[in-house]
Parts: C-alpha cells; sequence; structure tokens
C-alpha cells in the first residue's frame, strides 16, 4: 500500500449557510439508480450502513461529479448466517458510479469502520485518507488480498485535504484506540460534520484530549449538518476515563502477586493493552500474547510508535513454561467467547501450550457484545471449575466504553449547534432517542431526521430532504465468495442445520429402466438411529413408488429426482415433522 503524507495546512475557512430555517422532511420520490437533476446545486447523503444497526458502518457524500466515501466496515455474522465469515455492504450503488468516487475517509480502525475495505477496494478503487493506526490496520488486511493496490495518504490531526469539490479536515477525538478523528466536510451548500466514534476522555491513556477547541471553533463558522454517532445514547451522565480501568486492574495485579495474569480484550483496544504493558514492566512480569489479531494489532501498534514496551518485555507464548507463574502476564483473545479463541480453548483444557489452575487469575476486561452474553458465562463457568479466579465487569471496573453517552453528546451538539441533524451509528431504538435528545436540545422537529439503510438526503443551503433510496442491504462473505441473504447457499445450510439430509441412491439398468440395486439411503442430523430403523422399509417403499412413476431410461433424470425428493419429504414431513435436503443418485448400469 503506497502511503503519503500531507503537509500540515492551515485553518480552511469553512462556509456558513445561508440562516433559514423552513427546511421539510420531504417523502422519498422513485428516482432511478445513480440519476442525479440537471444541474443539481445540492449535497447528496447516501446510506450504506452503520444506520439501524451497529456495524457496517458507510456513508457517502455526493456533490455534482464528486463522491467521498466515510469509513467502510463489516458486521459480524448473526445465527442465522450458518458457515459466514463477515457481512459487508451492497455497494451497487458505488459500483454503478465509481468514475465518480474520489476517496474513502476512514475516522478510525475497528472493524465496523474499516473491515470491509478489501472488498470495496476490489470492485471500486479509490485513494484512502486515515490516520497513521488506521492506514496500518488497513495495510495488514491488504496483504490478505493480494492484487489490491490502493494511494494511501496518512494524516494528522487538524489536516485539511481537498478531495474533489470537498474540503476535509479530520478532528482529533478520544475512542477505544489511537488515531481516531471525527471528519468536518466543507461542501458547496455548508459543512457536514461526522464525529465517528468518540468519547470526552480528560485523561486519556495517550494524553490526547479531544480537540474540544476546533469543534467550537467548527461551530462558531456554521455547521448545516451534524451526523453524531448513537451508541450509547440511552446512557446518563459521563463515560468513564480509560485510565479508571488501569487503576483497576493494578489493583487487582497488587493482589495476585504469586499468580499469572491473564487478561482477555479487544485487540483493537490498545490503549487498553498499553495499560497492561506498563502494569507489566512495573510488577516486574513478562508479557506473551495469546490470539493471531491480538499478535497482529500489537506488533502493528508498537512498529508505529502507538505503543512502547521495552525490547526484553515480550515474550513468545512458549516460552512461558521458563518462567515463575508471578512473572508472567498473558495478553489473549477470547473476552466474546469465540469458540475458536485462545481463552476459550484455556477454558476447556484445549491450548497445549498453556494449562489453567488455582494459582491463575483471568480478567474479562471488556462486556459482552449483544448476543454473546451465554458464550461467555460458558466460559467463566469453565474457568471456575478448573480453579481460576475470574474477574469480569459486574465484579470490577475493568471495562469502560469507548463510545459517548448522554452528557457527552449534548456538548458536542451545543458546541456544534448544526442546523440540521440525522443519527448514525446505532439501532432504530437508539437513533430515536438521539433525535429526541437533540430536539431537547431546542433543535426544531423538522431539522431532524432518521435515516435508513439505501437512504438518499439533499441537503441545499435552507433544507434537507429524503429524495431516493438505492439499492443497498448486506452481503454475506464466506471465505472468498459472497452472497445475499436469500441465496440458495445459505438457505440450504439454514435446512441442513435445522432438518438434515438424505442421500438416496438408486441403480437402474439403462435399457429396461428396472430398478437393480438400492434404494440406498444414507441420514446425517435428521433422525436418531433407533427412529430410522423403524421407518426404513416404508421410506424404501416410498422412493421405489416414486421412481415407478417415471421410466427411469427414459424421463427426464432432473423431474425423476424431483419427484423423489418432493414424496421423500411429505414422507418425513406426515411421519416425524421434518422437511429434510434430499438429494437423489441415479445410478444407470
Amino acid at each position: 500500500m503506497e502511503e503519503k503524507k500531507p503537509e500540515q495546512k492551515q485553518e480552511q475557512k469553512q462556509q456558513r449557510p445561508a440562516n433559514q430555517n423552513n427546511g421539510q422532511n420531504g417523502q422519498p420520490r422513485n428516482r432511478e439508480l445513480g440519476q442525479r437533476t440537471a444541474g443539481a446545486k445540492n449535497l447528496r447523503i447516501v446510506f450504506l450502513g452503520g444506520v439501524g444497526e451497529i456495524g457496517k458502518n458507510m456513508t457517502a457524500l455526493e456533490y455534482g461529479d464528486d463522491i467521498i466515501v466515510i469509513d467502510a466496515g463489516m458486521g459480524f455474522p448473526t445465527i442465522d448466517m450458518p458457515g459466514i465469515d463477515l457481512v459487508v455492504q451492497d455497494i451497487t450503488y458505488l459500483v454503478k458510479n465509481k468514475h465518480r468516487v474520489r476517496g474513502y475517509v476512514i475516522t478510525h480502525a475497528h472493524e465496523d469502520h474499516i473491515g470491509a475495505v478489501p472488498y470495496v477496494l476490489n470492485e471500486v478503487p479509490a485513494p484512502i485518507f486515515g490516520s497513521r493506526m488506521s492506514l496500518a490496520m488497513i495495510d495488514n488486511k491488504l496483504r490478505e488480498h493480494p492484487g489490491i493496490k490502493v494511494k494511501a495518504t496518512s494524516v494528522r490531526p487538524r489536516s485539511v485535504v481537498q478531495i474533489g469539490k470537498f474540503g476535509v479536515e479530520f478532528v482529533h477525538v478520544n475512542h477505544s484506540l489511537s488515531g481516531c478523528f471525527a471528519i468536518s466536510v466543507t461542501t458547496p451548500v455548508g459543512v457536514v460534520f461526522h464525529t465517528g466514534d468518540f468519547k470526552i476522555d480528560f485523561t486519556p491513556v495517550d494524553g490526547n484530549v479531544i480537540d474540544l477547541a476546533r469543534i467550537a471553533e467548527i461551530g462558531k463558522r456554521g455547521v448545516a449538518l451534524l451526523l453524531a454517532e448513537s451508541t450509547n445514547v440511552e446512557r446518563k451522565g459521563f463515560t468513564m476515563s480509560e485510565t479508571v480501568v488501569g487503576k483497576r486492574i493494578g489493583e487487582i495485579f497488587d493482589r495476585n502477586t504469586d499468580k499469572r495474569i491473564f487478561v482477555a480484550t479487544f485487540s483493537s483496544n490498545i490503549h487498553r493493552v498499553q495499560q497492561l504493558l506498563d502494569l507489566a514492566e512495573k510488577h516486574k512480569r513478562k508479557v506473551a500474547f495469546s490470539g493471531r489479531s491480538m499478535i497482529n494489532v500489537s506488533d502493528t501498534a508498537i512498529k508505529i510508535g502507538e505503543m512502547t514496551a521495552k525490547k526484553d518485555l515480550i515474550i513468545p507464548i512458549d516460552q512461558v513454561g521458563n518462567y515463575a507463574d508471578k512473572e508472567i502476564l498473558i495478553i489473549l483473545t477470547g473476552s466474546q467467547g469465540e469458540p475458536s479463541s485462545a481463552l476459550v480453548r484455556m477454558s476447556t483444557g484445549d491450548f497445549n501450550k498453556i494449562h489453567l489452575g488455582t494459582n491463575d487469575t483471568v480478567i474479562l476486561s471488556s462486556s459482552p457484545i449483544p448476543g454473546n452474553e451465554s458464550s461467555v458465562n460458558k466460559v467463566v463457568n469453565n474457568l471456575i471449575k478448573r480453579g481460576v479466579d475470574v474477574v469480569y465487569q459486574s465484579l470490577a471496573e475493568v471495562h469502560v466504553s469507548g463510545h459517548a453517552c448522554e452528557e457527552e453528546l449534548k456538548i458536542i451538539h451545543s458546541l456544534l449547534k448544526p442546523r440540521f441533524f440525522i443519527p448514525v451509528h446505532g439501532e432504530y431504538k437508539h437513533l430515536k432517542s438521539h433525535v429526541e435528545l437533540a430536539q431537547r436540545l431546542g433543535m426544531p422537529e423538522r431539522h431532524t431526521a432518521i435515516a435508513e439503510i439505501g437512504d438518499v438526503w439533499e441537503l441545499s443551503v435552507n433544507s434537507l430532504k429524503r429524495v431516493a433510496q438505492v439499492p443497498a442491504g448486506e452481503r454475506l462473505i464466506d471465505g472468498k465468495g459472497s452472497g445475499t441473504m436469500d441465496s440458495n447457499v445459505l438457505r440450504d445450510r439454514t435446512i441442513l442445520a435445522e432438518e438434515g439430509i438424505c442421500i438416496i441412491g438408486i441403480g437402474f439398468d439403462r435399457e429396461t429402466g428396472v430398478v437393480t440395486s438400492g434404494p440406498e439411503i444414507t441420514t446425517r442430523g435428521l433422525l436418531y438411529i433407533e427412529e430410522m430403523e423403524q421407518i426404513i422399509p416404508e421410506l424404501r417403499q416410498t422412493i421405489l413408488d416414486a421412481a415407478a412413476k417415471h421410466n427411469l431410461s427414459g424421463d427426464d433424470a432432473t423431474t425423476i429426482r424431483n419427484t423423489i425428493r418432493r414424496d421423500v419429504q411429505n414422507f418425513f414431513q406426515n411421519e416425524r415433522k421434518r422437511r429434510p435436503i434430499v438429494v437423489t443418485m441415479l445410478i444407470g448400469n
């Protein structure tokens, strides 16, 4: 990945939109994909992900012949997506308009903001702009996708780059890793401010406080539209500082001076990891990383100087046995109960390099993502059964969020004073609560809106209205392939998981069509052996009766297989209330 660094530019004058408050939220109008009104002088905001959901963040800004894209994140597969590795956006709109896409602007390096970058770049190549940390993490991803080339420009806080008709300024914010930006975009119709993921932390681990001064300056010059994250809008007060976690974990170190200590956290939370490295050095412990993502992210952060550690502090995981328990700290993945993660395998005794016992303390320095609670509880129970001392969020302050709570969001709204507001990064309930918060702060209801994936909103100097919808939704990534939620592959996987499969083999004489062998029947995930033995004779007869409806040597083979499949599925439905996948093989002799 070719990387350039722009020079620090002087503050760019922000254009103040006209003071007119009669904008109305319009209703969608049918408009052909990619079609624009001739001579249009309005800004279009296209939501391709990240609204009405957590993850898959992607918003496009379009004016005239220029499009810029803010973030390209992935989502995680849900329980109804068996075998799917990750979920990315439907970018049909960008593909159709690829000749107008001038660049990608990255707020920060979390997976829900950069995870889809390789898949998007493969179809819609364009330059990328982001922090040193963001570009390093993207570079790691692109190494797994050989052939994708990209021009990358590393930017610093308050840098301004011109991308087509857009003046893009990068404003430093606090989150749970370094190199995080809010994005201030100067457009011909006014300033669009996108907060990215943020919180207001006055004691951050790296000492770099959110740039509230610059945010206030931008607000004084005038903000036409605010796009603000909504994850923690339902939480009162302020998000705790990340340094609080360091203090609490330090207290646990003080109480466990003779034990091995394990800390499971998100690999991308390098501020948390930095505090752990500092604690290890203070307590004279060696550090071993475990888990592929933890090793990759830590190596990258140390390489580019975003994390620091003495040369002899970190050791390979297979050297842990060379040290006393009191000399070891292991930082690992698995805080969400991921089946193949290091912590889960240790909790079940399947990790051959580490065996847990009564002289170990495990700290789960995270909170379960919704839907992962049962997996995390299972890990905790397995660890306790092994005699491990387990510390998690409900027992101690060993995790804080990286997202702004209600009072922090109020501060941003008050400093920016936007004329229009659309919340992003949240489920519908979060977006609704955020709109209500803005209205409590004095925004007219008609100046707030809730967007859905695929919506196109148009911003002029005096109005904001929804004007169209574009194709949008989910693409499911499975290995090197991709598909959609309604694909046959996903539907068959679901049926296999819920109903099982029945494979039938029938041999027949090619000249006479007479059945000469079988039917041979093999099932998987369908019925217990005792149940199958009871119904096998009747099932065989059902298959033979279905085959007898056709001339095996003369009729179309697909038609014959369809008849057998239908009759066998009906048989299982009537006998056992199951409807398996049925595969029939006709073998002519």
